[in-house]
């Protein structure tokens, strides 16, 4: 069997897809990704690629379209304004990449069409060329809604191609139930998959008093800094803890000098990081949220944009988190954070319920059939 895997170049989009790709591999199926730049995140996961789009990255669509610089912080917009927002960008993005991934999917005929809710081109693609599809969803939010909304904002494409409308996927969640997703789909065990990189053997041991790590994931830093975790660095100083900064390479200055307890990080892969560690601070990105549930660690979300508040009310609804603005983190905040019982014992709740899904390898069956239908 052939499956084709599309979706955006951005990790929090791509990664989600490659434990689903590994154990399609595994099984002896043909795994083929198609995608734009950059490419190398996906070079990384080991599987063959064919480029699609013109050349552009996700950032270089958006800033030449508006003329202004990307905007990612949106404490001033609705969920629902965040992501009609979004549906209108990645429509964009998507357009270019039309021509593409058509001809690969009519060269390579593949039997199934993985793709990402945000690639507006493998809906109109999966109906055109009438090959099954699974929309792989990456987190919380429901995909199906983001198909719709690309939809809407692709009705040139769909005219232009003389495809009536999108085609109806079969959703692939990777969250519990109670979690969200898409309802009436498959319903899949989350593992993270973060990427490589050298981990300190350390950082595997538990240290004598509690750990915490806080990350900002892969574009908030590459947009904003590290602006959001300037009051936590503050705070941290007098907390009985370990915290660990996981921002990779991001500029450190606008937090001035570093507490002793306060150890910068270069470049980890998040759910290693993770195995010795007691509580995650972070933005609230899906993929963070999701690798931090399959540890079970309690969680504290500083949500800034994106689909971060949607995940932020979602998780603390489970008693497994914490929320706070950027400026209300105080030292009280971060010592419950790793003290109380509560938060843990729902966070082990959480886990249970993931590990209580089908592994992608034993999800294989289903996506045979689905191709087989």
């Amino acid at each position: 069997m052939r499956i084709l895997f599309t979706g955006p170049a951005a990790a929090g989009h791509v990664f989600p897809m490659i434990p689903t790709a590994q154990a399609l591999r595994a099984a002896g199926h043909e795994v083929l990704f198609a995608s734009s730049q950059p490419l190398h995140r996906l070079r990384e996961a080991g599987f063959a690629i064919v480029e699609i789009g013109d050349g552009r990255t996700i950032r270089d669509v958006l800033e030449q379209s508006s003329g202004e610089e990307l905007r990612y912080v949106a404490p001033d917009m609705t969920p629902d304004q965040i992501l009609d927002r979004a549906a209108r960008g990645f429509a964009l993005v998507s357009r270019a990449t039309v021509d593409g991934l058509l001809e690969v999917a009519d060269s390579w005929s593949p039997d199934l069409l993985v793709y990402d809710s945000f690639q507006a081109s493998a809906p109109l693609v999966a109906a055109k060329l009438k090959i099954p599809s699974v929309l792989q969803n990456f987190g919380i939010t429901s995909g199906l809604d983001m198909v719709r909304r690309l939809a809407d904002h692709f009705t040139e494409a769909y005219e232009t191609y003389g495809v009536a409308g999108p085609a109806q996927p079969t959703a692939l969640n990777i969250v519990p139930a109670s979690l969200g997703g898409d309802p009436g789909g498959l319903r899949m065990r989350y593992l993270p998959y973060n990427g490589g990189g050298t981990v300190p053997a350390e950082l595997l041991r538990r240290g004598t008093r509690p750990r915490v790590v806080i990350t900002l994931g892969t574009v908030l830093t590459e947009l904003d800094g590290v602006r959001a975790i300037i009051r936590l660095i503050e705070a941290a100083a007098s907390v009985d803890a370990d915290f660990q900064l996981a921002v990779g390479d991001a500029d450190l200055t606008p937090l001035g000098t570093l507490p002793d307890n306060v150890r910068p990080l270069p470049w980890i892969p998040l759910a290693e990081l993770l195995t010795a560690s007691d509580a995650l601070i972070h933005h609230g990105g899906s993929g963070t949220l999701l690798t931090a549930l399959q540890a079970g660690l309690p969680q504290l979300l500083l949500p800034q944009g994106a689909d971060h508040f949607t995940n932020a009310a979602a998780l603390t609804a489970t008693g497994a988190a914490l929320r706070s603005t950027s400026d209300g983190i105080d030292a009280p905040l971060l010592t419950r954070l790793v003290t109380d019982t509560a938060l843990l014992e729902a966070a082990a709740r959480l886990r249970a319920e993931n590990a209580a899904l089908p592994t992608p390898a034993e999800t294989v069956p289903a996506l045979e059939a689905l191709a087989a239908s």
